[in-house]
C-alpha cells in the first residue's frame, strides 16, 4: 500500500508532493532540483493530515524502490519511515504546552550531518505552532542556512503570524490541506478500519472532517458518551444551579480522559527510567545511585504533569468545538440557511433551540463559546472559563427567550 493511501481527500496536495519527491529523487547529491526544495509547511484544520501529509512525504524521499515511484510503502525506506525507526528521520511530536528551546537545539544540531541511510536527513517538527520565540529563533538559523541534503517539514494549522513566526514561514513552500468530504471518511473507515457502513457514514457526518475523530467515534463506546455529554448541554442549562453543575462535569470528564490515557504510560515511563537509574539495586554504590536519580525523576514527573495538562486542555477544546457546532448549527436553521449542519443526529434539539432562542441570542451563545476556547488557549484555568461559558449560555437563553416572546 502507498504512503499516500492514509491522506483522506488530499489529491491535490498528493500530487504536488509526489511531483516534489519525484524530483528529489533525480537531484544531483547536494544540489535540489524542480519542485523540490529544503523547507515545507504543511497547513490545514485539525484532523486534516498535516502530520500524515509530512510523515508520508519524508517516506517518500527514503523510498528506495524507484520502478514504483516516490512513496512504494513497501521497500524498506518507506517501511522504516512510518514505523519512526528510519536513522534520517527525526521527529518532535509535542507533548506538553510548547516546545522548548531545548528540543529545538538538539533538532539543530542534527541538522547539520549527512544522511547516514538514507538520500536525505528530514526533521519532522509536528505543531509548529507550538514553538517558543527561542525555539523558534532557534530553527530560523538552520532553515536560513540549511546544509544540502536536510529537509525540514513544519505542521501548523495555518500560515497566520500567530500560529508560526512570518520569518519562519516566508521560508517554507506552503502545502494547504483542505477538511476531507465526509464520503471519503466514511470510505477509509469502512475499507481500512473494518467498521461497518451504517456507523462509518454516521461517525464520518458529525466529526467535523477529522479522521481521527471519526475513528474514535465509530470505534469508541467511551468518546460517543463523551459526545453525548457534551450536545446535552444546551437542553439542561435552564437555572443558575446548572451553571455549575454542568461546568463541573465538563472539567470533570476532561480530567478523567486525560487521566485514563496518561496513568499507564506514566507508570511505565517511571518504572523504566528508575530501573535504568539503578532503582532496586543492592549492590555497591546502589543507594549513591539512587539519591542521584531523584532529580531525573523529578524532570520526568514535570514532563508528565506538562503533558496531562495538554491532554486535558485538548479534550476541553474538542468539546468546545461540538458545542459550538450545535449552536451554529441552530444560527443557520434560524436563518434558514442552506448548509450543511455540523450534528445532523441532532437537528432536532438544534430546531427547538432555534425555535425559542432569537438569532441575536444564538451568535452570543457561539461567540461565548469561542471566546473559552481564547481563554484556554491563553492558560486560564478550565473550571473559571468553563463556569463563564456556562453563565453567558444561560444569560443568553434567558434574553433570547424573552426577547422572542416580546416579538409575538
Amino acid at each position: 500500500m502507498s504512503v499516500w493511501a492514509g491522506l483522506v481527500g488530499q489529491d491535490p496536495a498528493v500530487a504536488t508532493l509526489v511531483e516534489a519527491a519525484r524530483s528529489a529523487a533525480g537531484a544531483e547529491l547536494g544540489r535540489s532540483v524542480g519542485a523540490m526544495t529544503h523547507a515545507w509547511l504543511f497547513t490545514g484544520p485539525p484532523g486534516s493530515g498535516r502530520s500524515v501529509a509530512a510523515r508520508a512525504f519524508a517516506a517518500a524521499l527514503q523510498c528506495t524502490d524507484a520502478p514504483a515511484g516516490p512513496g512504494c510503502g513497501s521497500c524498506q525506506g518507506c517501511r522504516t519511515t512510518l514505523a519512526g525507526t528510519h536513522p534520517d528521520v527525526r521527529e518532535v511530536v509535542p507533548e506538553g504546552l510548547s516546545i522548548s528551546v531545548a528540543d529545538m537545539r538538539a533538532l539543530v544540531a542534527g541538522a547539520s550531518r549527512r544522511p547516514s541511510a538514507g538520500r536525505w536527513q528530514v526533521l519532522l517538527i509536528e505543531d509548529a505552532d507550538r514553538l517558543t520565540e527561542g525555539a523558534a529563533n532557534a530553527l530560523l538559523k538552520a532553515v536560513e542556512e540549511p546544509p544540502p541534503r536536510t529537509v525540514f517539514l513544519l505542521c501548523a494549522p495555518s500560515d497566520h503570524p500567530d500560529d508560526i513566526a512570518v520569518t519562519l514561514r516566508s521560508r517554507c513552500r506552503p502545502v494547504a490541506l483542505r477538511t476531507p468530504p465526509a464520503a471519503a471518511v466514511a470510505d477509509v473507515l469502512v475499507r481500512r478500519d473494518g467498521v461497518d457502513a451504517d456507523t462509518a457514514h454516521w461517525a464520518a457526518s458529525v466529526c467535523g472532517g477529522h479522521v481521527g475523530r471519526a475513528r474514535r467515534l465509530a470505534t469508541d463506546p467511551q468518546a460517543r458518551a463523551r459526545r453525548e455529554a457534551v450536545l446535552r448541554v444546551p437542553r439542561t442549562l435552564r437555572s443558575l444551579a446548572d451553571v455549575f453543575t454542568l461546568a463541573d462535569e465538563l472539567v470533570g470528564a476532561a480530567e478523567s480522559e486525560a487521566g485514563e490515557l496518561a496513568a499507564a504510560r506514566d507508570a511505565a515511563e517511571t518504572e523504566e527510567l528508575e530501573t535504568a537509574l539503578g532503582a532496586g539495586g543492592t549492590g555497591k554504590g546502589a543507594a549513591a545511585a539512587t539519591r542521584g536519580a531523584k532529580g531525573a525523576i523529578r524532570e520526568l514527573e514535570r514532563r508528565q504533569k506538562s503533558r496531562a495538562t495538554r491532554t486535558q486542555r485538548d479534550a476541553l477544546d474538542r468539546a468546545l468545538v461540538d458545542l459550538a457546532g450545535f449552536y451554529r448549527d441552530a444560527l443557520a436553521t434560524s436563518w434558514g440557511a442552506p448548509v450543511a449542519l455540523t450534528h445532523p443526529d441532532r437537528v432536532a434539539d438544534s430546531t427547538a433551540l432555534a425555535a425559542c432562542s432569537s438569532p441575536e441570542s444564538l451568535l452570543r451563545m457561539l461567540e461565548a463559546v469561542l471566546r473559552c476556547r481564547t481563554a484556554l488557549a491563553l492558560n486560564v484555568k478550565p473550571r473559571i472559563a468553563l463556569e463563564a461559558l456556562t453563565s453567558a449560555l444561560q444569560t443568553q437563553r434567558v434574553a433570547g427567550g424573552r426577547s422572542e416572546n416580546s416579538r409575538s
